[in-house]
This record gives C-alpha cells, structure tokens and sequence, in this order.
C-alpha cells in the first residue's frame, strides 16, 4: 500500500491575485508608556486590495465622497 502525498503549491502570481481580489487590512497600535506618562504612539491601518475591490467595500461602510455633494 503506497501513501500518496499532494502538495497543493501556489504561484506567487496566484498569491498576489487573491489578495488583491479578497484584500488584506493590517491595523495595529503600539502605545509606549513609563510611569504613566506615554512616550509614544503609533497607530497604522494599512489596506492591500485592487481598486475595484476596495471601492466595493469602502462605499458599502461609507468611506467615498460623492462628486457631487463634495
């Protein structure tokens, strides 16, 4: 009895279309404090996505501007 292994592989180009199909949202926060006196703050919110995708999202939860109530 042979044991058949499947490696299922993908392309770096399959990879790069997905995300940009599906989008990936990075959102982080580091606030550093001493004594109860913050140093420092930094807060990121990074989106990888096609155009198309992220203006499907974005007008879904009302982040465009319309032209023309602008």
């Amino acid at each position: 009895m042979s044991i058949e292994k499947n490696i299922a592989s993908a392309s770096i180009a399959e990879v790069v279309d997905r995300i940009l199909d599906k989008g990936v949202i990075i959102d982080a926060f580091v606030r550093i404090s001493l004594v109860g006196i913050e140093l420092i703050a930094i807060e990121v919110r990074a989106v990888v996505s096609s155009v198309e995708t992220w203006l499907k999202y974005a007008e879904a939860v009302g982040l465009t501007v319309d032209p023309a109530t602008a």
